[in-house]
């Protein structure tokens, strides 16, 4: 069973963006309920309610459906707005965005980069396909091989940055909150994600000597996390049959139709779009007429192929590109 507030997250354990919302429930205490799905496509469950969308993770409020981390913690933030995480001032709003770039269009694609070779799963052609269409860049071993010192560069000058800059200070959290906030979150999961890898980081370049400080912010917000979940609600799993069903028979969470009419794309409330991601999975499209479409969101109708009823999907405008479809599916020219 669901819990009392609607949300449910796909995604699966090892994901390093499904921690970032993992961790924001956590530490909001806000209950919730997991559908674990595969590592590698095909997804059937999302599949079921009519999402192509591949990345990691998704998550449901009601009948919406909000895809990308960077959408989903806005909404969370939103939605749910007593005792919300992220930052009130304008100069600190502004840190709290520019660290969400910084660690996704930046940090990330670097942190892909130096997984260990000897990984068990850069052994299974599977994994290794499936990582090429999401990523659209080879991951053979010998590449990985290959491209692992200059990724270490890239990432040993972030390191540098926290620790000369917004850490210099001997401050506990990013924006000098008594515990951590959005803006820590936003910063620090690459981090956490690499020193938790083993062989990832070598303890000549990134160790404690080297960034004494980055390494106390990410053992302080370890801890502050384990304390956490000592309180959170129990998060309950649902098998994916059970999530299905209990979203196509929930009401739409939101009413938003609003279709900026000063967009440049000029697009029409129910017009046939589709909409994807252009920096990673932008093989997979989802289609439907459109709903809403703001400076900071996309939403698209779509149907749920169990039950045959109409789902709302969001997209956020950053990084996503959308663009008329006729109703066949085919360009409009």
């Amino acid at each position: 069973m669901a819990p009392h507030n609607d949300i449910i997250l796909f995604h699966y354990p090892f994901s390093p963006y499904a921690k970032r919302v993992i961790w924001y429930l956590t530490l909001r205490g806000l209950e919730y309920a997991q559908c674990i799905q595969p590592a590698a496509l095909p997804r059937e469950d999302l599949n079921a309610l009519g999402v192509k969308y591949r990345r990691i993770p998704i998550l449901s409020i009601g009948r919406d459906i909000y895809c990308d981390t960077r959408l989903i913690l806005q909404k969370l933030e939103e939605q749910f707005p007593s005792g919300t995480l992220g930052a009130l001032e304008p100069d600190k709003k502004a840190v709290e965005k520019l660290l969400e770039k910084w660690t996704i269009d930046g940090v990330f694609p670097r942190a892909a980069q130096v997984i260990p070779p000897e990984m068990p799963l850069l052994n299974d052609p599977k994994w290794v396909k499936d990582r090429e269409d999401y990523m659209g860049r080879s991951w053979a071993k010998e590449d990985i091989i290959k491209g692992r010192p200059e990724a270490h560069v890239h990432l040993r000058e972030a390191f540098e940055l926290l620790e000369t800059t917004l850490l210099a200070d001997g401050r506990h959290w990013v924006l000098e909150t008594e515990k951590p906030s959005l803006a820590d979150i936003e910063a620090i999961w690459p981090f956490c994600w690499l020193r938790g890898m083993e062989g990832a980081l070598p303890p000549a370049l990134f160790g404690k000597d080297n960034f004494p400080k980055v390494h106390a912010w990410l053992d302080r917000f370890s801890g502050a996390l384990k304390a956490a979940k000592e309180s959170a609600p129990k998060v309950t799993s649902l098998k994916g049959a059970e999530a299905v069903q209990y979203i196509t028979q929930a009401e739409f969470n939101e009413s938003n139709r609003e279709v900026d009419a000063l967009d440049p794309l000029a697009l029409k409330s129910e017009q046939d779009v589709e909409s994807w991601p252009i920096d990673s999975g932008f093989n997979h499209r989802d289609r439907g007429q459109l709903v809403a479409l703001t400076r900071q969101e996309i939403v698209l109708k779509s149907q749920t192929k169990v039950g045959h009823k109409d789902v709302h999907i969001h997209h956020p405008r950053s990084n996503f590109r959308i663009r008329a479809v006729s109703g066949g599916g085919e360009l409009k020219l």
